[in-house]
């Protein structure tokens, strides 16, 4: 019984460690200077197409205004740069499995009959931050962080915080220096 209540514990952990990690990759145009963005406003349009609750909106938008405020960034009605979302999730299924039998060793049970498969699910998620030019309606810069996703509206607002900040650690992008 021991091997079982480790190996429970040793995916429990696995499984805790694997929902929070947050990946992310970025892209963008090599030829912008990203010093010359210094206002923003949110493109509402593309917005209005993230397939997601309203209240996820407003969470993730004001997590991007946070964030790029903290840039030195601000929000205009008359920016140089926009900004839209868009959003995609799937459901992840795990199956563990355990057949190790009755016992461990020679035991004469050890390939018996028994053994446990664990399922387990989850909604991954994946947020992608768009940066238009908004004078020549060009995108210039984009971010997409992946995670685990959460139905706990305390846990729901912290994993979106920590998605966009994670994203918008990578802007503006740094330039190679020749």
């Amino acid at each position: 019984m021991k091997i079982y209540k480790r190996l429970l514990l040793f995916l429990g952990i696995m499984s805790i460690m694997s929902c929070s990690s947050v990946r992310v990759a970025t892209d963008y145009d090599k030829e912008v200077d990203f010093k010359m963005y210094t206002s923003f406003a949110f493109f509402k349009p593309g917005i209005d197409e993230a397939k997601i609750s309203d209240l996820d909106k407003k969470r993730i938008l004001r997590a991007i205004e946070r964030e790029l405020e903290a840039k030195g960034m601000f929000k205009a009605s008359n920016p140089n740069l926009l900004i839209s979302i868009f959003t995609e999730t799937r459901e992840n299924v795990n199956i563990h499995q355990n057949n190790f039998g009755y016992g461990w060793g020679w035991n004469p049970y050890f390939w018996g009959p028994g053994g446990n498969n664990i399922v387990s699910s989850n909604v991954e998620g994946t947020l992608y931050i768009d940066f238009i030019d908004a004078r020549k309606n060009e995108l210039v810069w984009q971010g997409l962080g992946t995670g685990i996703l959460s139905l706990d509206m305390e846990k729901k607002e912290e994993k979106i915080n920590k998605i966009v900040n994670k994203i918008l650690e990578e802007y503006p992008p740094e330039r190679d220096q020749k």
